[in-house]
């Protein structure tokens, strides 16, 4: 196949396990934002975080099916060896959806160190002839944290053939630069990107919430998303991004 030169676009929320601003739990108000306010027609990824309960054994509380039918995308943890356990959605709250005519290769599940559960999801796939790894994580609030938890990320990476990759979650970094955590030094990839404010969704001033690449991709739309239904189901605006995969 023929690598096409399309925009790939990828999505990152923190839904902050379906508590809106209301203090209601509502997974129903979720897949509604998901699919009038997040979601675009030909979306090539969508990676949730605080997707699942907090505590073990890490329920999934979303309506996946739903989530599916209405997006179009398809869930990647359906075999049980994909996710934390029988009953999770992901894998330690971050679920990857994949446009439909990807074509997964490996997933892979990494625990990361810190005092709350934390993980980080690997996917590599293609999708119109471009060989990706997508990895959906959501980083710790300490700062030493972060770093060993991408020390954690980047060995394993290392021990895998290299690709182009995208790295999209909550990292939680307040640093435009992204700091020690997510330089080059620190996880042996060079990734790229803008750092749009996303948190707190009222008035957004701090970049938590990142896509980034490696190059010869480069992000060319960074678009923090806004409506009502957003304001009101999470803490956390989504990102949305345009990746272009080659030169």
């Amino acid at each position: 196949m023929t690598a096409t030169h399309a925009p790939f676009t990828c999505a990152s929320w923190n839904i902050h396990r379906g508590r809106g601003g209301d203090g209601r739990v509502d997974p129903d108000r979720i897949a509604r934002v998901l699919r009038d306010e997040v979601v675009e027609p030909g979306l090539g990824a969508l990676v949730l975080q605080e997707a699942d309960a907090e505590s073990p054994p890490h329920q999934g509380f979303l309506d996946i099916a739903r989530i599916e039918a209405e997006s179009g995308l398809v869930h990647l943890h359906a075999d049980p060896a994909h996710r934390w356990g029988a009953e999770s959605h992901g894998f330690l709250g971050t679920i990857v959806f994949l446009h439909p005519e990807a074509s997964p290769e490996e997933i892979a599940l990494i625990d990361l160190p810190g005092h709350c559960h934390r993980g980080a999801v690997v996917v590599d796939f293609t999708l119109g002839g471009h060989a990706l790894r997508l990895v959906g994580t959501h980083l710790s609030l300490s700062q030493g944290l972060r770093m060993a938890q991408m020390r954690t990320i980047g060995q394993h990476l290392f021990r895998r053939a290299p690709r182009l990759t995208i790295l999209a979650g909550d990292l939680n970094e307040w640093r435009p630069w992204g700091g020690l955590a997510l330089s080059q030094r620190m996880t042996g990839l060079d990734l790229r990107g803008p750092a749009p404010a996303t948190f707190p969704v009222a008035r957004p001033i701090l970049p938590l919430d990142r896509v980034l690449v490696t190059p010869p991709a480069r992000v060319t739309e960074a678009r923090v998303l806004d409506g009502p239904g957003i304001r009101m189901a999470s803490d956390h605006r989504p990102l949305r991004v345009r990746i272009a995969l080659s030169e």
